[in-house]
């Protein structure tokens, strides 16, 4: 299965470069797409090596998908939808710092009952 997602994130990789070679440019919205490739390709090396995935990996690519529809949607959309997006980047951020400092020792010594 992993294996299959790597050969089909190269593929989508490979039609990426060649739209942007056709269309002689680069946007950030292919940036961000290019991205979120290579954090899932991040993702199948570390489930390959490690047999496990961070959560924190698809939270990343959680965020920068949402950046990039925010990117996409441009002017025309509603301008309430991009509080909402913002929103949802805010409390995806939240959740990472939240993963991040339960690690911490200060956090955990209170847990241990």
């Amino acid at each position: 299965m992993v294996v299959s997602i790597l050969i089909a994130t190269v593929f989508s990789i490979g039609k990426e470069f060649q739209a942007m070679y056709v269309a002689m440019t680069v946007t950030l919205a292919d940036l961000l797409l290019l991205f979120i490739y290579l954090e899932v390709i991040q993702m199948a090396r570390e489930y390959w090596t490690l047999d496990r995935i961070r959560i924190s990996i698809p939270l990343f690519i959680a965020i920068t998908a949402l950046a990039r529809f925010i990117i996409l949607q441009g002017k025309s959309g509603d301008p309430s939808y991009l509080l909402y997006e913002g929103g949802a980047i805010l409390l995806i951020a939240i959740s990472i710092f939240v993963l991040r400092m339960r690690k911490l020792k200060i956090f955990s010594d209170g847990l241990e009952d």
